[in-house]
């Protein structure tokens, strides 16, 4: 029996550590927190967005940061594959908009639970409260690990222990020193997934203020750099939600650019009208509240307190009467609701973001079985590599298929 030592108790490991005791490896599951699976136990706003039901080209489309990496992970372990076996082990799902998988109970913890379950029985050793501070090697081959507690002899090394993010959940950089001490190199590690901080002080005045169905798009160079469409929450620093968080790859990439040119985020609150409708629409309220003041006249139209805010943004009197509200003015009004802009200032911090980007170099490990191609026995699965995806249960996906596929070529050797 081989013996196998996993690093971190996230997504990536619990499934490599529960995949290769299944396979009948001797298997040592360390983390260095007071329980596994915590990271996991929040995502998906505490529901565990545990994948996606989209075809694997959409899961590749998906994960901008190295996404190709991903096909012979995928080909090996697919969404498909994944479902099968939580259903198997007895867990409910459900498919929600935009092909987002769940448990049906709504309930991360669950998805926890089940995992627990699977490393009892198929005897893992768990050690909880133990980090690693070294892998040990011998003519680059993997030969054990070193602990705040222990050492311990090993065939194999996965390291699974998640990127620089929600460093309360033992996301720390961890996996970046051990395998930097190995001789691994380490890319830019960076937020992705993370709140977007803009110049723009208003926001504070409507923060907390949610918005469905409105498209987001990213301007830089008078070109729109990528867009996106569903839901964004303003903050009392900027702007953040699920359209937001996915952006922020794009922001990332422009801010990394020596010569940055100005970033804007432009929202279109009303994407389902053309122009022309829209201000078909507005003439309709304001034929309604002609007597009114314009700051009471599109009630009907938007946020109550987002009203002043455009009005504003329009340059526009909030007291002057509907009536007196000139086409030219009108049509102004209209610009600003399909094009409500903020100046980009930058990220929130790494700690923030759900995902990190950058990782361990991709360019040293084999796509199709997760191992090293600088140190025999080494492994790396999920967020600690170079990978990074958009919202959706893509981020999970590839934790769950790297961990399986770097299990299952331990046990078996198999490409």
């Amino acid at each position: 029996m081989k013996q196998i030592v996993v690093i971190g108790g996230g997504a990536a490991g619990l499934m490599a550590a529960v995949i290769a005791g299944r396979e009948g490896a001797r298997v040592i599951l360390l983390e260095k927190m007071n329980m596994v699976g915590k990271k996991m136990g929040i995502t998906g706003k505490g529901r565990c967005n545990i994948t996606n039901s989209a075809d694997i080209s959409d899961f590749i489309k998906n994960t901008p940061g190295n996404g190709k990496f991903l096909y012979g992970a995928y080909e090996r372990f697919s969404n498909v594959d994944l479902l099968a076996l939580l259903h198997e082990w007895g867990l409910k799902t459900k498919v929600e908009r935009g092909g987002r998988v769940f448990p049906e109970s709504d309930s991360a913890l669950e998805v926890r639970n089940l995992f627990m379950k699977m490393l009892k029985k198929y005897n893992v050793t768990v050690h909880l409260n133990e980090a690693v501070t070294k892998i040990v090697t011998k003519d680059n081959v993997v030969t054990g690990v070193v602990t705040t507690k222990e050492s311990y002899a090993c065939e194999a090394v996965i390291i699974a222990t998640g990127g620089a993010s929600y460093p309360l959940t033992g996301s720390t950089g961890d996996g970046y020193r051990l395998a930097e001490g190995v001789g691994h190199s380490i890319t830019d590690i960076r937020p992705s997934l993370v709140p977007i901080v803009t110049e723009e002080s208003w926001v504070k005045d409507i923060m907390g203020l949610s918005l469905r169905n409105v498209e987001v798009s990213i301007v830089s160079k008078e070109k729109v750099q990528a867009k996106m469409f569903g839901e964004m929450m303003f903050t009392h620093f900027g702007v953040t939600g699920p359209t937001i968080l996915s952006l922020s790859h794009t922001v990332g990439k422009l801010l990394r650019k020596k010569k940055t040119a100005p970033i804007a985020v432009s929202i279109n609150l009303k994407p389902a009208l053309t122009a022309e409708v829209l201000d078909k629409r507005l003439q309709k309220d304001f034929d309604l509240y002609s007597k009114k003041q314009l700051a009471n006249g599109m009630k009907d139209l938007l946020p109550s307190n987002l009203i002043p805010i455009i009005i504003s943004l329009a340059k526009l009197d909030p007291a002057k009467p509907i009536n007196q509200i000139t086409k030219e003015e009108r049509q102004q009004l209209c610009h600003v609701l399909q094009h409500m802009t903020l100046t980009v200032k930058g990220l929130r911090p790494v700690e923030e973001a759900i995902v990190t980007a950058g990782g361990i170099s991709l360019k040293e490990f084999n796509p199709k079985t997760m191992e090293s191609k600088l140190v025999k026995g080494l492994y790396g699965a999920g967020e600690v590599l170079d990978i990074d995806a958009f919202t959706g249960g893509y981020n999970l996906q590839a934790a769950f298929s790297t961990g399986y596929v770097a299990a299952m070529h331990i046990v078996h050797g198999e490409v």
